[in-house]
């Protein structure tokens, strides 16, 4: 046979028509493997999630200098992300990808291209549905302990109303505790009236960051009125209250700023934990399918 020439193998008529008619109409796309991935990383997600949930409430305790601070306990939950995305993901992934019906006459690169792409599609899936299903269990969890927390608040509205403010309740009696232990007001009056002015001035001054002298002067003498102890006494329990006050508003403000940049840490690492398992999971399933086309 000449080298220019090229003597092609003996088909039947009309073979190689149906054949390329057919590679031309298969889907590039197998749902049914996608499906089957999406479902096992799903599986592998919800199981790894309880696991963490399980080690995180093992490594906490109520108990005073027990168990691992918030920041270590922060730390582990972002760690812990990325595992269930890895584990996941590579799972979902491979099987979509071993699973897939092999393809004939498709280019390796082609191939190659295909499979990363079924586990992409498998992971984004189980990533949907895993989410769905967390969202529904968080949603009851949610509701659940809104309608405790109801019924608790109820009772103990008339409560909060008089504790809840820039003073706690506790450092209002110390501000109207009598000069003996025992003792009975001396003008034999309520504190309620008082309590509620110390309130308002207190909330004013923290508003403005400092305790004008007049508001100072008027509060030491109604504590020195309703206690029976001296002016200087008085005075020192005002600017005791408002420093604890003052500090009880800064600490309150350290808690919020901590709170917000721990939930902006959380959705970043989220973010990035995902986009590590969409990458895992086009990896597992080009592994799959490698195993698949080329067994030994």
């Amino acid at each position: 046979m000449s080298s220019s020439t090229y003597d092609p193998p003996h088909v039947r008529p009309g073979t190689a028509a149906l054949t390329d008619h057919a590679v031309t109409e298969a889907s590039a796309v197998s749902w049914a493997a996608i499906i089957a991935g999406a479902v096992v990383a799903c599986a592998a997600s919800l199981i790894l999630v309880a696991v963490g949930v399980g080690l995180g409430f093992s490594s906490i305790s109520p108990w005073h200098d027990e168990g691992v601070s918030a920041t270590t306990l922060g730390l582990m939950t972002v760690v812990w992300l990325i595992v269930v995305q890895w584990v996941a993901s590579a799972l979902g992934g491979y099987v979509a990808g071993r699973l897939r019906t092999r393809w004939i006459s498709v280019h390796r690169d082609e191939v190659f291209f295909r499979d990363t792409a079924h586990g992409l599609l498998a992971w984004a899936l189980g990533t949907i549905v895993t989410v769905s299903l967390l969202t529904s269990a968080i949603t009851g969890a949610v509701g659940t302990a809104g309608q405790v927390a109801g019924a608790v608040g109820q009772g103990a509205a008339q409560a909060a109303a008089s504790a809840v403010g820039p003073v706690s309740q506790y450092d209002m009696d110390t501000l109207f505790r009598g000069s003996q232990p025992g003792a009975a007001n001396p003008n034999g009056e309520s504190n309620e009236q008082a309590a509620h002015e110390v309130m308002t001035i207190v909330g004013n001054a923290l508003t403005t960051g400092q305790l004008p002298a007049g508001d100072r002067d008027y509060l030491a003498q109604l504590v020195a009125a309703r206690t029976g102890v001296s002016a200087d006494d008085a005075r020192t329990r005002v600017d005791q209250t408002f420093a604890k006050a003052r500090e009880a508003k800064q600490r309150a403000q350290q808690a919020a700023d901590e709170t917000r940049k721990a939930g902006a840490k959380l959705a970043l690492f989220t973010a990035l934990s995902m986009l590590i398992g969409a990458f895992v999971a086009a990896a597992g399933a080009a592994y799959g399918g490698h195993l698949r086309d080329d067994p030994y």
